[in-house]
């Protein structure tokens, strides 16, 4: 018996795959933080554009979930204009770095939903207004 009896494909593949790992983030309770340090997250979402259109992501509507938790972890759930967005590989993480960098911010994780798919009708009625919709 040889010492590949045990092995698998993977072993011999240049770039093996890593072990399967739990994801460590849980993900917070909805409003199960401190209210400051969620109104401090939302104003530094608010400080995030998509580059094409000049309103920043929550009035855009492209924020669809954000929930604090009370030890600062942060999860949020966006979207983008469109699944062919020039900026779809680095709009959630400059959301990512956004929030990151809010004191009292311990992680962060943003993930991406297509469902509902975004359209104007979600956008703040400012956001309208700036961009002549109104």
């Amino acid at each position: 018996m040889t010492d590949t009896d045990d092995k698998t494909l993977f072993d011999f593949l240049p770039a093996k795959p890593a072990p399967a790992q739990a994801d460590p983030f849980e993900t917070p309770v909805a409003d199960d933080g401190d209210e400051a340090l969620k109104e401090a997250v939302l104003a530094a979402l608010k400080t995030v554009r998509d580059p094409e259109i000049p309103v920043n992501l929550v009035d855009l509507g492209l924020i669809y979930d954000l929930n604090v938790g009370a030890d600062g972890k942060v999860f949020i759930e966006m979207t983008l204009t469109s699944p062919s967005c020039p900026v779809a590989g680095s709009l959630p993480g400059d959301v990512e770095k956004a929030v990151g960098a809010v004191e009292g911010v311990s992680d962060v994780r943003v993930d991406l939903a297509w469902t509902p798919p975004w359209s104007p009708d979600l956008m703040s009625e400012e956001a309208k207004l700036e961009l002549g919709l109104l």
